[in-house]
């Protein structure tokens, strides 16, 4: 008999009584639930598994969104930086073409 299933004393005097069908057809159940409850084992190990898997991955995901966060806070901070010196240098640019023009202007006049 499988353990945990309980046969009743009626059920007892009846397959001591001969009929051996129904004592076949008892074991080939039991042998079915047995193998079924296994399968059922199985499967729950393996949700479990998938779900362990999943939580790895969740985690993972979280810990690149903030890596991803971080980097785009330092790139548009250096994007900031390289404006204003890009600014600094344009305005730096614009003042010596400005002397350029003065000086030329009067070395024309000079001359």
């Amino acid at each position: 008999m499988f353990p945990g299933i309980a046969v009743s004393s009626k059920s007892k005097k009846f397959a001591a009584g001969g009929d051996e069908e129904v004592i076949k057809r008892n074991e080939e159940l039991e042998k079915e639930l047995k193998k079924s409850l296994e399968r059922e084992e199985k499967m729950k190990e393996e949700l479990q598994k998938t779900f362990r898997r999943l939580r790895v991955a969740e985690e993972a995901e979280e810990q690149l969104c903030s890596q991803l966060g971080e980097l785009e806070a330092e790139a548009v901070d250096q994007a900031r930086v390289y404006r204003a010196r890009i600014i600094s240098l344009v305005n730096q640019l614009a003042d010596a073409q400005k002397l350029l023009e003065a000086n030329s202007s009067r070395i024309s006049l000079m001359t």
